[in-house]
């Protein structure tokens, strides 16, 4: 994926999420936030793979640690949150998740907040793996 794809795709996550926002307000569990995403750009035509299991593993390949990322879509990390503010925690969480995926790209959205949330997030020189990668996964799990 190149830059300028990335970023397109990182433009529409954030528009759809920001539409989103405004109708809904705050308040809600990130669950609610996380299945109108899915669900708004699922009818936008992208590839939304939702509670993507992640391992974290030691050099040698041992599992060390489990998490769930919220959503992929297009091969985006998208980590949500509905807290008053997002805190330099948050920002690892998603990092340390592109690291544990091998991505790239990911995006912060926080729908806690009156205004408006929103990071982009790279690791540079990463390989990339793409979404099919993740649900041939999900489905062997």
């Amino acid at each position: 994926m190149t830059e300028e794809e990335a970023m397109a795709i990182c433009d529409r996550i954030r528009q759809i999420a920001y539409d989103l926002h405004v109708y809904l307000g705050t308040g809600y569990l990130e669950k609610v936030y996380e299945n109108g995403l899915a669900h708004r750009m699922e009818m936008a035509g992208m590839e939304v793979l939702r509670q993507v299991p992640l391992c974290v593993q030691d050099e040698d390949g041992f599992v060390i640690g489990e998490y769930v990322a919220d959503l992929i879509v297009n091969g985006i990390v998208v980590e949500l949150k509905a807290v008053s503010t997002l805190l330099p925690a948050h920002v690892a969480q998603t990092i340390n998740y592109l690291k544990a995926m091998k991505l790239e790209h990911g995006m912060l959205i926080n729908f806690g907040s009156e205004k408006f949330q929103c990071r982009k997030l790279a690791r540079r020189g990463q390989p990339y793996a793409s979404s099919a990668f993740f649900a041939a996964k999900l489905e062997s799990s």
